[in-house]
Order: C-alpha cells, then sequence, then structure tokens
C-alpha cells in the first residue's frame, strides 16, 4: 500500500460508513429491493475491476444457453449512450460498452441489453415478446434495487477480497461484509498448480461457511481477426505489437509476448480515438498487432483485418466443476419450473 492510499484512510472510512448505511437499510427492507419471478444471477465482485467478470459470464452463457433463452444486462462502463438498449446488428462497442458488444458478437442466439437502471432493464427485457428464460446480470454484486436470485462473488487470487480494504485506501467497493450475500464465491486466475492446501487457506481466509470454487484463465493456442486464424505457435518468432486496455494486463503480456515484441497499455476500457489508431498504426509499422478480446471489438474497424488479431480466454475451474455446474443449473431449473 503506497503512503497516498494511507493518509487517504479517514477517506475510507466515511466511505465505509455510508455503504454500510445503505446495505442496513437494504438489509433491513427498508429500502426496498425489486425481486422478478424468473431466474436472475448476478456476477460480481467487492473491489473495483480485474476479476475476470466477463470469461465467467461466458462460461454461464455456455452451459446454459443450450436449454434456456437467456439475456444478459450490463451497465455498459463507459459506453456513448444512455439507457436501455438491447444489442442489434445497429450498435457497435462504442453504443453498448465493450464487454456487452463482445457477448452480442461471440453469442447471437442470446438477447444483450445495457441500462444503468437494472430494475428498468429487466421490465424491458420481459416485457419483449419473445422474452427470456433468464438474465445474467453483469457486474451487478452492489446493485441493490434488484435482488437477484443467486450471486456469484469473483476475487482473485493474489488480491483476495479478505485481505483488502475500502476505497480509496484499498479497492474495495463495500466492506468485506457484503460476501455474506453471495450464494458462492470463485477464487479466479488462480495458478493451474494450487494445492489443496493452498485452497484450503484461502478459502479459511474468505469464509468457508459458504461454497467456494476455484478457476483459473486459460489462453487459446490461437489468435483471431476477421479473416484468419493464426496458431501461436506459428507466430512466435515474428516481431509483434502486443498492446492491452484493460485492468491487469500482465498475465496477458507474459503468455503472448516474447522479447523483441513491442507493448504499448492503455487505461482500462479505453476509448480509442483515430489519433489512437494513427498513433499505433505507426507503431506497429508491418507488423501484426495481438490485442485483447475486449479491446479487439473497439479497435477492428479501424485496422485491416490481415493485422490485427485478438486472443481470447475462457475460464477454467481447478477442480469441482460439477459441483458448480449442478449448483447453478439446480438453482436456474428450480426457478424456472423447469427442474
Amino acid at each position: 500500500m503506497n503512503l497516498v492510499r494511507k493518509i487517504l484512510f479517514p477517506f475510507a472510512v466515511l466511505y465505509g460508513f455510508i455503504t454500510s448505511i445503505r446495505n442496513f437499510l437494504y438489509d433491513k427492507g427498508i429500502l426496498k429491493s425489486h425481486v422478478f419471478d424468473i431466474p436472475v444471477i448476478a456476477v460480481g465482485n467487492l473491489s473495483v475491476g480485474g476479476t475476470g467478470k466477463t470469461p465467467q459470464i461466458e462460461y454461464l452463457i455456455r452451459l446454459l444457453s443450450d436449454n434456456y433463452k437467456i439475456a444478459t444486462l450490463s451497465r455498459g462502463y463507459k459506453r456513448q449512450s444512455e439507457g436501455f438498449i438491447l444489442a442489434d446488428e445497429s450498435v457497435n462497442a462504442a453504443i453498448i460498452g465493450d464487454e456487452p458488444f463482445q457477448y452480442y458478437s461471440k453469442f447471437p442466439n442470446i438477447k444483450v441489453a445495457v441500462d444503468a437502471d437494472r430494475r428498468n432493464g429487466i421490465q424491458k427485457l420481459l416485457s419483449l415478446k419473445e422474452k427470456p428464460d433468464l438474465i445474467l446480470l453483469d457486474d451487478a454484486f452492489q446493485h441493490r434495487k434488484v435482488r437477484a436470485g443467486f450471486y456469484i462473488l469473483l476475487t482473485s487470487y493474489g488480491d483476495l477480497f479478505s485481505d483488502d480494504y475500502l476505497l480509496p485506501t484499498g479497492n474495495l467497493r463495500e466492506s468485506r461484509k457484503g460476501a455474506k450475500r453471495a450464494d458462492l464465491i470463485i477464487v479466479t486466475k488462480c495458478p493451474e498448480s494450487l494445492t489443496d492446501k493452498e485452497q484450503k487457506e484461502i478459502k479459511e481466509k474468505v469464509g468457508n461457511r459458504r461454497s467456494v470454487f476455484f478457476s483459473t484463465v486459460v489462453y487459446d493456442d490461437s489468435i483471431y481477426s476477421g479473416n484468419g486464424i493464426k496458431k501461436i505457435a506459428d507466430i512466435k518468432a515474428f516481431d509483434k505489437l502486443v498492446l492491452a486496455g484493460i485492468a491487469k494486463p500482465k498475465p496477458f503480456f507474459d503468455f503472448v509476448k516474447q522479447a523483441n515484441d513491442l507493448v504499448k497499455t492503455y487505461p482500462d476500457h479505453h476509448h480509442f480515438s483515430e489519433a489512437d489508431s494513427a498513433e499505433i498504426k505507426k507503431l506497429a509499422g508491418s507488423k501484426i498487432i495481438i490485442t485483447t478480446e475486449k479491446d479487439y471489438v473497439r479497435l477492428k474497424d479501424n485496422f485491416s483485418p490481415a493485422q490485427l488479431f485478438y486472443l481470447p480466454i475462457k475460464t477454467k475451474f481447478l477442480s469441482a466443476s460439477a459441483d458448480f455446474d449442478k449448483k447453478i443449473q439446480d438453482y436456474v431449473g428450480k426457478s424456472s419450473g423447469n427442474s
């Protein structure tokens, strides 16, 4: 923890007091949470950014989409629009945000919507002629105007919420006590070598009275563009530009870059301007550019598909994936009447 954050500790105390009062009012029913009569799963975290919400939402889509009509609802962070928007062929990443546009591009059989007011967004989705069977709320752990039927809390290995402090001293959006609302916890971005003993120690830290699962990030062995696929093994010897505008890009860089590659970083959810694109093209020259899937959806319209590629990632559970799948499927089946 740096000195500035330590100095700001009194503000963290004030922030914690305000968020605790708000949660107390919701817990006691003084402030009302709206409940819907279809399955609603909220995926979120206690800290700001970088816990792997997007690949976890995609995992749930793959798990459930064969049997249910799914909708995702996000706020559309940093989008250049307001209100409720249902994704269609007229939208792009600037209109609905990079993660929702990624869902829309990858999963054509689901509905993708954005609305900062999750209650209004759900009501709009349920008013559609073909309404969804279930809704996945992206980054909605603190959005208490809606009470989801099932809460999945994510926390990163090496940056556990149980070891963190409230903003601005730390990165927590609310007190660690907020974890009590979770139906299960997933410790994300774990090393694949994580031992049973280490898992037990982490469970004790985050609270082993709840279900705790451990997942890791799996990178694809190929990169993709609008008109082609290249095996990573085949392009390792080529000089490349590797760029990312995500919260914690180090694992991505560590996986894909080689000694002679150029590296360029941007802030999380960065809106790439024409000047940014021109700078990237100048820096890359004739080199291929490899970026993250989130950044690709914001960059692809300004680059040749022969030059710009992205590297997909997926969530993989270290163990007990069948137990996790069953918990989700049992909740959805019971709540939808289709158990």
